[in-house]
């Protein structure tokens, strides 16, 4: 294949772990041109991807999408994405090679309907899900060894970082704190928990700031608000920042500048990015319930009553 167009997923999460199988496809094909059709809120995860030669924003009803991709007359897709709509738009677009998982009833729609590893066929981390799929496919022999999972652009990204804090009036280093989940309440710490983390980790930091969507702004200025009572500097950024600068801040003076997550957010949100520009950056290792309860202990009210419960999501 020389021209190939690979489908990547919906949710930011899922995106960081299909990273390697995106690599891998490099590898595999040297000398293609690689497109990637993506969703305009991870499209900016790929923008320095040295893998990647183009990103083809995922806008506008699927027909007329399917219209744009037949256009660039891509002889090969590979679906990373599950969805029926991600066969259809490739089928529609004539592409002749559509590789993908037969699931979601769309094994008809592809030309090589790969069958989904049953639990325990391939390691727990989810990278290897998107890694089995080329395995499965007959493009890779093997899992290439992937150990930790590194945002490219480490230099790029310090500089942007850096003035977009100036550009923001704010020192470093910064704390960053993304309190918001994508399905609300069921998977999220509650704002005064939020804060009262900020606050332990206030020392180590010049300021505090709150990430998230527009919608999720009322949530975020009850966690600024918090702060701000207790004379910690905090500013309310969400709806303000595009993913590329959420994972640039905080500048390279900050030897180690935490983004705090919940429990059960890790790693499904964008707090699952450390930033490129205080050291490159790396997925960090599974955090067992048991370590968290121990790091949280000594802090009232911080940990959620769901703590001992909580889902242990894998993330290395």
């Amino acid at each position: 294949m020389s021209r190939v167009c690979v489908r990547a997923t919906n949710w930011l999460g899922d995106a960081v772990m299909s990273l390697p199988a995106i690599r891998a496809i490099r590898q595999v094909f040297p000398r293609a041109h690689i497109a990637i059709a993506a969703r305009p809120w991870v499209a900016d995860l790929y923008a320095r991807e040295t893998s990647i030669d183009r990103i083809i924003p995922y806008t506008g009803p699927s027909r007329a999408f399917a219209a744009r991709l037949r256009e660039e007359r891509f002889d090969g897709a590979i679906l990373l994405q599950n969805a029926f709509d991600a066969a259809l738009i490739v089928w529609l677009a004539r592409i002749p090679e559509r590789i993908g998982y037969n699931r979601d009833a769309r094994g008809l729609l592809l030309t090589r309907a790969i069958p989904v590893p049953e639990p325990g066929d391939i390691p727990r981390h989810e990278r290897f899900y998107y890694l089995e799929l080329l395995r499965r496919a007959g493009l890779i022999e093997r899992f290439p060894p992937t150990d930790t999972i590194r945002l490219e652009g480490v230099g790029a990204a310090r500089e942007s970082g850096a003035c977009h804090l100036a550009a923001l009036g704010m020192a470093a280093p910064v704390i960053g704190i993304s309190p918001g989940a994508a399905y609300g309440n069921a998977k999220r710490w509650l704002p005064d928990r939020f804060a009262e983390v900020a606050r332990k980790f206030a020392p180590m930091s010049a300021a505090v700031l709150v990430f998230g969507s527009a919608s999720e702004r009322p949530l975020c200025e009850e966690v600024a608000g918090a702060l701000s009572r207790c004379h910690i500097p905090a500013r309310n950024l969400a709806g303000q920042t595009t993913l590329r600068e959420f994972i640039d801040p905080p500048p390279p003076a900050a030897s180690s500048s935490p983004t705090i997550p919940g429990p059960c957010t890790w790693p499904l949100r964008s707090v699952s990015l450390p930033s490129p520009c205080s050291a490159p950056p790396t997925m960090p290792p599974p955090v067992p319930p048991a370590r968290w309860r121990e790091w949280f202990a000594n802090m009232p009210n911080a940990a959620p009553a769901c703590f001992a419960t909580a889902p242990s999501i894998t993330v290395a």
